[in-house]
C-alpha cells in the first residue's frame, strides 16, 4: 500500500451510470462493455458498477421468486462473467468492483461485490450485511490493499449503519467503494457527506441514476444525476485523508477521528 504525508496520491475512479435489466445478465455485461471499453488508456485506476448490475437487481421486483434470483446468480469465481470480469480488468488495467448475486452451493444466495486487480486477479469479496429476505447476509467488514492505497467496500444499505464504516476506517480503510441501488435522495447525499467527515475519508457512492464522490471535509467531491447511460470519472488525492492517530490532550481542533475516546463507547458492542 503507498503511504500517506504530503504527498499527492492521485487515484481516478469510474463509477457506471446505467440501469440494469432484470435477469438478463448478458445485457447488463453489454452495457457494461459499452461504458467501460471507452476508458481503455484512461489511466483509470478503479471501476465501480451499481449493485448486482449483473442481475439487474432482481430484488427490486416481486414477480421474481429465490429460484429466479438463484437462476441468475453467478456460481462462484469460475461463473462466465466472472471470467469476463477478469478480462475486463486486465483490458483496463485497472481495478474493478462489480456488483452481483453469488451462488455457490446451491443454496445460499449472497448479494457481493468482487474485488479484480489490474491482473484480472480476484482480490477480494464483499457480501452484504443488511440484506433482503433471499440473500444470506455477510458477517465480515474487510479491507484490501490496492497499489493506489487501502479500501473498504459497503453495500447499499450497509451504508446506513455509520459503525459499518467506522470499523472500515479504523482498519485502515482510506476510500469506500460503495455499489448502491435504493435510494438516492437528497437525504442521501447528506449522509454520505456525513460518513465522510466523520471518518476523514472518500465515499464513492455508485447507484444507477447516479454518481456522488464526497469528501474528507464532508464536501461533495463530484456529482453526476440523470436518467442517461454514463460514467463519472473523477480524481481523487488521498493525500487529503485524515490520519488515524494518537489523540492528542487539550487540543479540540482535531479531528474527530484522531480525538476519540473508546473506553466510554463499551454500549456500542452491548446486544
Amino acid at each position: 500500500m503507498v503511504k500517506g504525508g504530503n504527498k499527492r496520491r492521485r487515484v481516478c475512479v469510474a463509477m457506471i451510470k446505467a440501469v440494469p435489466v432484470e435477469a438478463d445478465r448478458e445485457a447488463n455485461w453489454q452495457t457494461l462493455k459499452r461504458l467501460s471499453e471507452p476508458l481503455i488508456g484512461k489511466n483509470v485506476d478503479v471501476m465501480i458498477t451499481p449493485e448486482c448490475f449483473l442481475d439487474g437487481y432482481m430484488v427490486k421486483n416481486k414477480k421474481w421468486s429465490r429460484d429466479d434470483l438463484k437462476a441468475n446468480a453467478e456460481p462462484g469465481e469460475e461463473g462466465k462473467y466472472v471470467q469476463r470480469l477478469k478480462q475486463l480488468a486486465m483490458d483496463l488495467k485497472c481495478y474493478i468492483v462489480a456488483g452481483f448475486s453469488e451462488c455457490v452451493d446451491r443454496e445460499n444466495i449472497r448479494n457481493a461485490a468482487y474485488l479484480f486487480d489490474r491482473s484480472g486477479e480476484i482480490k477480494g469479496k464483499y457480501y452484504k450485511i443488511h440484506v433482503n429476505q433471499f440473500y444470506t447476509r455477510g458477517n465480515d467488514l474487510p479491507v484490501f490493499d490496492c497499489d493506489f492505497g487501502r479500501v473498504g467496500i459497503v453495500i447499499c444499505a450497509d451504508r446506513r449503519w455509520p459503525e459499518n464504516i467506522r470499523v472500515l476506517r479504523l482498519k485502515g480503510a482510506e476510500v469506500i467503494l460503495m455499489p448502491t441501488y435504493g435510494m438516492h435522495h437528497e437525504d442521501n447525499r447528506m449522509w454520505m457527506q456525513t460518513r465522510a467527515y466523520e471518518n476523514g475519508i472518500f465515499i464513492c457512492f455508485t447507484h444507477p441514476m447516479q454518481g456522488l464522490i464526497t469528501g474528507p471535509t464532508g464536501k461533495v467531491e463530484a456529482i453526476l444525476e440523470s436518467n442517461v447511460e454514463d460514467v463519472l470519472m473523477h480524481n481523487i488525492d488521498l493525500s487529503q485523508i485524515v490520519p488515524l492517530k494518537t489523540r492528542k490532550k487539550n487540543v479540540s481542533t482535531t479531528h474527530p477521528i484522531q480525538n476519540r475516546y473508546p473506553e466510554l463507547y463499551r454500549t456500542l458492542v452491548e446486544r
